[in-house]
């Protein structure tokens, strides 16, 4: 009688076994399109009877741990389990996304030889139409050479599941907010600043202070990376080859006062009133002009020299 009861109980029992793969679409469709792991639910999904892919985040993300790459990369391993469970139930349910933290897996880490973390693995499908052709079933691990962006992980991840991962970066509001106000705000001050940039004397002195840097040397100095100086103190390199940064500045200020006294001669001698003013001013900018110029051929010829 007894034996008989129990033959009639035995499809009961075996329709109250769960299916695997039953119970990690379950799993996975509760999580969010990821499924949280231990060490059973480990086993369970990369069990070799499976017929479904799996790729398995190992991490550490218990503040005791201090792991800040296991933080880092989070957020991307989620973005991109997020944006596999909008693809359609038929491929989704070939493939799942799952995490197993080293608090809940303690001896799945051990078993795994598993010394740091993250650590991205991806299992093929054991059986089935998925099985690789060359029976190749052991894990791949995912080289995070690549960075910790959501991007480069879901095109890698996607030469593994049944169709691309659609993922997309996020829009960056901030950036285009960023944007917008800087515009605005150039506009506003735009609005109380063009007399200044439409102003003549403005682009004048603009140009006239980059033509006197430019000819003095900078961009030499910049492009060969020359010293400030020589090891022994001097500021003047000998032959004209050479040029350290301090004659950049000596040079450059000598083509300015040669260049303010001519401004001086030409455009402001001539329109003085007063013909003891107009008479002193000839005599100051006409020496000031033959003193720095004088200084600046004196420069030159002590460059010679260094160079015979």
């Amino acid at each position: 009688m007894n034996a008989l009861l129990a033959l009639l109980a035995l499809p009961f029992c075996l329709a109250a076994v769960v299916d695997p793969f039953q119970r990690l679409s379950e799993l996975a469709t509760a999580g969010n399109g990821l499924i949280k792991l231990d060490s059973n639910t480990f086993d369970l999904l990369t069990s070799p009877q499976r017929t479904w892919s799996v790729s398995v985040q190992m991490t550490a993300l218990d503040p005791r741990r201090k792991c800040t790459p296991c933080k880092e990369f989070n957020p991307s391993w989620n973005a991109v389990a997020k944006a596999w469970a909008t693809v359609p139930k038929p491929h989704r349910d070939q493939h799942f996304f799952a995490t197993l933290d080293f608090d809940n897996g303690q001896t799945t880490f051990q078993k795994l030889g598993l010394q740091s973390a993250p650590v991205v693995f991806v299992y093929p499908a054991a059986q089935g139409p998925r099985a690789p052709a060359n029976g190749k079933t052991s894990p791949s691990k995912y080289d995070f050479s690549n960075g910790f962006d959501p991007a480069p992980l879901a095109e890698s991840l996607s030469k593994h599941t049944p169709i691309p991962i659609p993922y997309t970066d996020p829009i960056d509001w901030t950036r285009y907010i960023l944007l917008a106000t800087g515009g605005l705000g150039f506009l506003v001050l735009l609005r109380y600043i063009s007399p200044v940039v439409q102003n003549r004397w403005t682009w004048a002195i603009i140009t006239i202070s980059t033509s006197l840097v430019m000819t003095s040397g900078y961009m030499f100095c910049r492009i060969r990376g020359m010293p400030s100086s020589g090891g022994n103190g001097n500021w003047i390199a000998a032959g004209f080859q050479n040029q350290f940064g301090q004659e950049v500045n000596v040079v450059a200020s000598m083509y300015g006062l040669l260049s303010l006294s001519f401004l001086m001669l030409i455009m402001v001698v001539p329109y003085q009133t007063s013909p003891s003013r107009q008479r002193v001013q000839v005599y100051l900018w006409t020496g000031v002009f033959v003193v720095v110029y004088s200084v600046l051929v004196s420069l030159f010829r002590v460059k010679n020299r260094g160079s015979s």
